[in-house]
């Protein structure tokens, strides 16, 4: 009785443990932020645009979070346009600038680890015929500035550096790159989104022309970001219609979230202030893993040229999809790069652009703290990471696709479950009998899967199967196998039954209406 007291014990511990080490992704929201937006969204219901009294008492609100973000970053209220989000703000400057300055000038100079915000609107310039270069950086991260000035030139009318990388947290020396791009004639963006709140920020000081943030990096709001565009630097609206943010950036504004970006942006100083203590504790993580796998890589510069929440870490042998989905099993949320990348299941660009093989960014690990992160909290997750490699805890069979043959596929006691993501699905059939589901909504299938029979998930490349596997682990599925290596890996090995039976007899499932509802 006592033995099943404790194993009961145990499942609760398991379930009701959180440990929360993605802020990089996102932040929880500060009860200081709710506060602001729950009393903007109760009282001031007005337009600012406007011109009654309710709707001036928010044309004052929305101009109060204008002073308190352009003081976070000190920049001159003037020079702070609110957008929906960085990924806007990035798209914005980039569209604008290159069309004031092509085809008299025509050349962009970028860093190969930036936020995809950016790469992907450089690759869209590039198909319309801006030239796009990027300069190298060395093996953490940092940009090469010997490179830099090698590679700007007369044609060049911008330079896009990120300050403070969101995988990595190394952090480039901006006020050099203004520096150099500036007596060349050219104007710089800086994406600032991970940094605002780690590290000070001086737009002014730093010389550049414009820099992107978002609130729900900083415990504010998703759904809101900033543009800053110094005083005579060109730019023109990616958004028509009416007249808000000066006619820089059409439609009406969302005063809640902008209010709660501002009251984020109030709380900058304090988040600052608790810098060393997140140090330590990053430290102390660091301290941890290699102890518990002294072979294991630290891909982040050294503290002084790194946000001092953020630690890339490769662990040679051990695929990170098992041990996220492992970590996330035991309730630790950590990430192997950037949210906005996950289900591509492809090596991390930011790894690789540092060296490092796909083989070794697939086993990297991204834990990002916050201000809530106890050393409680490091201790635990590196406990779980501990009895993971040391093999001691429950895991998830894997089929290899040599393996996966004509009596798996059409075994009427196996379940096979497709969660690939919808554009891979366009590109190749799947296997025989499959059951496709959306694969960030598992958890709306459930009802639908059998528990009586063995569960087959595959993916593309076989890293988000083996998250989706360890979910439905924790849900009481006790028979889940993972296809290592996926789809790819299973028409590379045995392409003649992929040619024979792909595409067979495959179901979509329906999301359980039911799913959700408590």
């Amino acid at each position: 009785m006592e033995l099943q007291k404790l194993e009961f014990l145990k499942h609760l511990v398991r379930f009701n443990r959180h440990v929360y080490l993605d802020h990089n992704a996102t932040t929880p929201m500060s009860p200081y932020v709710r506060r602001k937006m729950t009393r903007v969204m109760e009282r001031h219901y007005g337009n600012p645009s406007s011109l009654y009294g309710i709707a001036r008492k928010s044309a004052e609100l929305l101009e109060r979070a204008r002073r308190q973000v352009a003081d976070a970053i000190h920049a001159a209220p003037d020079e702070i346009y609110f957008t929906s989000c960085a990924t806007e703000s990035n798209n914005a400057v980039l569209q604008s600038v290159s069309a004031h300055f092509t085809p008299g000038r025509n050349k962009i100079i970028s860093t190969p680890i930036e936020h995809p915000s950016v790469l992907n609107t450089l690759a869209h310039l590039e198909a319309q015929g801006v030239i796009v270069e990027y300069c190298p950086v060395d093996d953490k991260g940092r940009l090469l500035l010997d490179e830099l000035e090698q590679r700007i030139d007369a044609d060049t009318f911008m330079v896009c550096c990120i300050l403070a990388n969101n995988e990595t947290g190394v952090i480039q020396d901006i006020r050099a790159v203004a520096e150099i791009a500036r007596q060349h004639g050219a104007l710089v963006l800086t994406d600032c989104v991970q940094a605002l709140g780690k590290i000070p920020i001086d737009a002014h000081e730093w010389g550049v022309d414009y820099a992107t943030f978002s609130a729900h990096k900083l415990y504010g709001p998703k759904g809101v970001g900033a543009l800053y565009v110094k005083h005579g630097s060109p730019f023109a609206p990616l958004l028509h219609g009416g007249h808000q943010e000066s006619g820089q950036r059409a439609g009406t504004e969302g005063l809640h979230n902008i209010v709660g970006f501002g009251a984020a942006c109030q709380e900058v100083n304090a988040l600052l202030a608790d810098a060393g203590e997140t140090r330590a504790l990053r430290r102390l993580l660091i301290r941890r893993l290699q102890s518990i796998k002294p072979d294991c890589i630290i891909n982040s510069p050294e503290e002084a040229a790194c946000l001092p929440n953020t630690l890339s870490v490769t662990f040679p042998g051990v695929e990170n999809a098992e041990l996220m989905a492992m970590l996330d099993y035991y309730g630790v949320a950590v990430s192997a790069g950037s949210a906005c990348s996950t289900g591509e299941d492809a090596p991390s660009h930011v790894l690789k652009a540092m060296g490092i093989s796909d083989q070794a960014a697939r086993q990297t690990i991204r834990f990002s703290l916050g201000r809530d992160t106890s050393a409680a909290d490091i201790r635990y997750a590196a406990k779980v990471i501990r009895d993971f490699i040391a093999g001691r805890m429950p895991f998830v069979h894997m089929m290899t696709p040599a393996q996966l043959n004509e009596t798996i596929l059409f075994d009427e006691r196996t379940f096979i479950l497709d969660v690939r993501p919808p554009d891979d699905r366009k590109r190749y059939k799947g296997l025989p009998n499959s059951h496709e589901v959306a694969p960030l909504h598992v958890e709306n299938y459930l009802k639908q899967i059998p528990r009586d029979k063995r569960i087959l998930v595959y993916c593309p490349g076989g890293g988000l199967s083996v998250m989706v596997s360890y979910y439905l682990k924790a849900k009481g599925f006790t028979r889940v196998i993972n296809l290592r290596g996926g789809l790819d890996g299973w028409r590379e090995r045995r392409g003649d039954l992929y040619q024979k039976y792909a595409g067979q007899n495959v179901r979509v499932l329906q999301p359980d209406e039911t799913a959700g509802v408590r």
